[in-house]
């Protein structure tokens, strides 16, 4: 057990958590999306650090974090299409899989795959932190690996503290929800949605088939049970059982809404502090989730929700 450090959104707290870094530590730290889980990407050490901290199992690849495209191109190859891509949606709640270009990354990162998950954050604390530190973060979502994501710096505390070495508090995240994974190292896959809508991708790209493997995943969210609060989680539910705490979406009465007006980017933001708050509620009873349109952003939502609702190994 180490003494978590509470890290403020100064100067002084990004060369903190820069130094933390260098040291090999762990630092978890906001992006637009989610609070990710931060470590050298060039250290063995420190990469293992990050599996160890979650409970991750060592198959399941994780997402490197770069301050912009040049960075990028240090760690994977970039063919026109995935130049054009990077242009459109970076810095963003994107991530690439592209295949791995030989320089310098720990293999624990990419699962000893041939390519590599890659993105730019736009929250400028991750900005911040990736320009002070001068390198390549691996950063996972900063939680015990599949319970429910974190967007707030309580949350990370709450899973975490006492495993890691430092969290930066950013806030509350804007997105709530992980980055979008494309793939397009055979053929434009959708690896994971995420805060970019796929339609978005869709309109440059055109159909993207879905790809990725739960028992094989070539990058991360791929498992079938993710996401996961304590308390049973049952989906398009109309109704209320006896015991079980209603998140709802749209109007109508509910013990906690995602969005009473049904903005799915409001259900975005609120979906993972949402979770955690019925988990409390619930006691272990139940979370009866209202239905999500299936468009937009609530394919992310709704494949967060049905991770969470899976059987649980």
């Amino acid at each position: 057990m180490v003494k978590t450090e509470l890290l403020l959104p100064d100067a002084a707290g990004l060369s903190r958590g820069a130094e933390l870094l260098r040291e090999g530590a762990l630092v978890a730290f906001p992006t637009e999306t989610v609070y990710g889980l931060g470590g050298d990407a060039r250290s063995d050490l420190a990469v293992a650090r990050i599996f160890d901290a979650k409970g991750r199992p060592r198959f399941n690849p994780l997402i490197v974090h770069v301050p912009d495209l040049v960075a990028a191109r240090e760690f994977a190859v970039f063919d026109a299409r995935a130049e054009a891509v990077a242009a459109a949606f970076w810095p963003g709640p994107l991530t690439l899989v592209l295949p791995l270009r030989a320089a310098g990354l720990s293999p624990l990162v990419t699962a000893d795959l041939g390519s590599v998950a890659i993105r730019v954050p736009a929250h400028p604390l991750a900005q911040g932190l990736l320009r002070a530190f001068g390198g390549p973060l691996a950063a996972p979502s900063a939680n015990p690996s599949g319970r429910v994501s974190p967007t707030r710096a309580d949350h990370v505390m709450a899973g975490l503290a006492g495993r890691i070495a430092a969290v930066l508090d950013g806030g509350a995240c804007a997105v709530g929800v992980e980055s979008t994974i494309l793939g397009l190292v055979d053929g434009p896959q959708l690896l994971r949605p995420g805060g970019v809508p796929v339609e978005m991708l869709e309109a440059m790209l055109g159909p993207l088939a879905m790809g990725g493997s739960a028992e094989k995943p070539n990058a991360p969210g791929q498992l079938a049970s993710h996401y996961a609060p304590s308390a049973a989680v049952r989906l398009e539910a109309e109704d209320v059982r006896s015991g079980e705490v209603r998140l709802g979406f749209g109007p109508g009465a509910c013990d906690l809404n995602l969005s009473a007006t049904g903005d799915l980017v409001e259900a975005a933001a609120n979906l993972f502090h949402s979770l955690r708050e019925a988990d409390l509620l619930a006691a272990g009873r139940g979370i009866a989730v209202a239905p999500v349109p299936e468009v937009g952003l609530g394919r992310a939502i709704n494949d967060r929700l049905r991770r969470a609702a899976a059987p649980r190994g």
